[in-house]
């Protein structure tokens, strides 16, 4: 009551900036605290709202300039490993500016697709309208339920007033309670999806040996559009498709998935889901397609129904054969109905 624009202020800039303290609390505190007539609707929406578009505005410039440096390192921050770059990139591939505005309501996504927006070329007043618009419903849904709320949390209010100064130290503790049970979940995540992975040393290592590997990249078409590089001899099937084609996968080659989440969760629950539909020998590769590239290893373009390739029967064809009958498929996909070349 006594700091309240400013507190709002600061939670709801913490949120965005990254750090994982919820900032619905506060914002439910202000809206009761207005329906008492204690502190001012409009003066506490206002800050929420700027606190809210300031720091995904410092996101917004800071993906403009690192591009997916900063990306990467969100991803390994991120207390939500399914809030990776993947599904981030869906949603703004899907929605465009209206998945700024969806995020905020998205624990994760919030903080991932400021810089996302600048990597892709957003331009600034176009993101200060739907960031600020999405900021404005965010804050204003939590103050108005707690408008409407009022009577209840006005006891809780009132009980942490009771307490003095020991509140801030309930506070505190909720919040360290609510950290750690976030990290808890993570590392348990980890540490049920961990397996045999490959290193890209590990990896390169087999490609010049001459393996018959198979490696799949499993990022998003809009983030292959904006980099359509794979490593040599990669195909490219998204997440979604894996699922669908998993027949279509050889059982006697090695499988290597990888992505571009540097904690590889992604790949590496698509390779349990591969190895509990019976392909033993799936690994996921440690620090995805990002490490690849750290070290100089060689990349390709993405070429147009690389993703037949996996139809073919790896036990009858050798390598040669293979490129003969991936080639006609490719000839083939490109052309029009008629029969003419597309």
């Amino acid at each position: 009551m006594r700091h309240g624009p400013v507190v709002v202020f600061a939670a709801v800039f913490v949120e965005q900036i990254g750090v994982p303290l919820p900032a619905a609390p506060w914002l439910l505190a202000a809206g009761a605290l207005a329906a008492s007539g204690k502190t001012n609707w409009f003066v506490a929406l206002s800050a929420a709202v700027l606190g809210s578009v300031l720091a995904d505005l410092i996101w917004f410039y800071l993906g403009r300039r690192g591009g997916q440096r900063v990306l990467s390192l969100l991803c390994r921050i991120s207390l939500e490993p399914d809030s990776c770059v993947r599904k981030t990139q869906d949603l703004f591939t899907r929605y465009g500016m209206r998945g700024v505005v969806a995020a905020k309501f998205v624990p994760g996504l919030s903080t991932l697709l400021p810089p996302l927006a600048g990597h892709a070329g957003v331009s600034a007043p176009r993101f200060l309208f739907f960031d600020g618009l999405g900021s404005l419903l965010y804050a204003g849904c939590f103050v108005l339920l707690g408008v409407l709320f009022s009577h209840q949390l006005e006891q809780i209010i009132d009980a942490l007033t009771g307490l003095g100064h020991s509140a801030l130290g309930v506070v505190v503790g909720l919040a360290a309670l609510y950290i750690g049970y976030k990290y808890f979940q993570r590392h348990r995540l980890l540490r049920e999806l961990r397996m045999a992975r490959i290193t890209v040393d590990e990896l390169r290592q087999k490609q010049e040996a001459g393996e018959r590997l198979v490696i799949l990249d499993l990022r998003s078409h809009a983030e292959l559009e904006q980099n359509p590089s794979l490593i040599r001899g990669a195909l490219h099937v998204t997440m979604d498709e894996l699922p669908l084609r998993q027949q279509e996968i050889p059982r006697d080659r090695e499988i290597i998935l990888y992505c571009s989440c540097p904690n590889e969760v992604s790949s590496a629950r698509m390779a349990l889901l591969l190895h509990r539909s019976g392909i033993p020998r799936v690994r996921p590769l440690l620090g995805g397609i990002d490490a690849w590239r750290e070290r100089n290893y060689p990349t390709e373009l993405r070429t147009v129904g690389v993703a037949s390739a996996l139809s073919v029967d790896s036990r009858s064809q050798e390598p040669q054969q293979q490129a003969q009958i991936l080639a006609t498929r490719e000839q083939k996909s490109l052309r029009t109905p008629d029969g003419k070349a597309g």
